[in-house]
């Protein structure tokens, strides 16, 4: 009764915000959703590009101004989530809650500390939400040969692939802080050709970390590539053996906004809540 209560706390106003912001089954959810994504993607890629040199001699400038666009942007973003939902502490200590407080940390952090922006790449991690705008669609049918597996991992694979991407700009990002330009890894495209190179086991060997640091996180990287290589593997193998997927819809919860629940769900599964 008490939940109950508190979700009726939530104004006719916050409870609209909550629908474009949490949901994306909504004309406006799913532009909201677009726009986020879209928004993050070029932040990343002004933080990219920042690194460079000779676009930075340049367009410095530019890109500072937009740095501190997104920032704000996803400032305002973040706190209107905690606004419009019934337990903002518990938003703030979820998975996504946490990722977007650290996507906007490195901006007002380099103000005191020298070189923190570039861990603004963490932001991709919020492109993590493509999951509410594509959804997963539970497959119809058993998959008689490999080409209809493929056919129907291919969501799946598309996100693994994604998830890759993730990773190199996350690694290449650090290695670009760790070793820096006098050991090779002039700028961040750079580094982030160093970590697909490392991670697919290629090892080309034209760029190799000098420091400690850098290789004990070049190993890691190595041992990650081999479990890696399995997965796309494993994918295709689970569409062939006809595993059910667990069917579950994009409605987020008004009070703690934990997301995949059951198609026939009332409650949420984390805190109770009707949804």
């Amino acid at each position: 009764m008490d939940k109950l209560k508190e979700t009726q706390k939530l104004s006719t106003h916050q409870k609209k915000l909550h629908e474009i912001i949490f949901e994306a089954d909504t004309k406006a959810g799913k532009l909201f959703d677009i726009i986020l994504l879209a928004s993050i993607l070029l932040s990343v890629l002004v933080v990219i590009l920042d690194s460079v040199s000779s676009i930075n001699q340049e367009y410095g400038e530019l890109l500072f101004y937009l740095e501190w666009f997104f920032t704000l942007l996803f400032s305002v973003e973040y706190l209107l989530r905690l606004y419009c939902i019934g337990k903002p502490l518990m938003y703030a200590r979820s998975f996504y809650g946490i990722v977007d407080l650290v996507s906007i940390l490195p901006t007002y952090l380099s103000l005191i500390l020298p070189g923190g922006e570039i861990f603004l790449t963490i932001r991709l991690l919020r492109m993590l939400r493509v999951f509410r705008v594509l959804k997963v669609v539970q497959y119809i049918g058993a998959a008689n040969n490999l080409a209809e597996a493929l056919k129907a991992s291919k969501k799946r694979i598309a996100v693994f692939v994604f998830t890759i991407l993730i990773i190199v700009v996350i690694v290449g990002s650090l290695m670009y802080a760790i070793e820096g330009a006098q050991n090779g890894f002039t700028n961040i495209p750079r580094s982030i050709y160093w970590a697909i190179v490392t991670l697919t086991t290629v090892g080309y060997g034209d760029i190799s970390p000098q420091t400690g640091l850098g290789q004990v996180l070049a190993s890691i990287i190595m041992i990650l590539g081999y479990g890696i290589i399995a997965v796309p593997t494993g994918i295709v193998t689970s569409e062939m053996t006809k595993m059910k997927m667990k069917q579950t819809n994009t409605q987020s919860c008004p009070s703690c906004s934990a997301e995949g629940h059951d198609t026939d769900a009332t409650h949420c599964k984390y805190c109770g809540e009707a949804i």
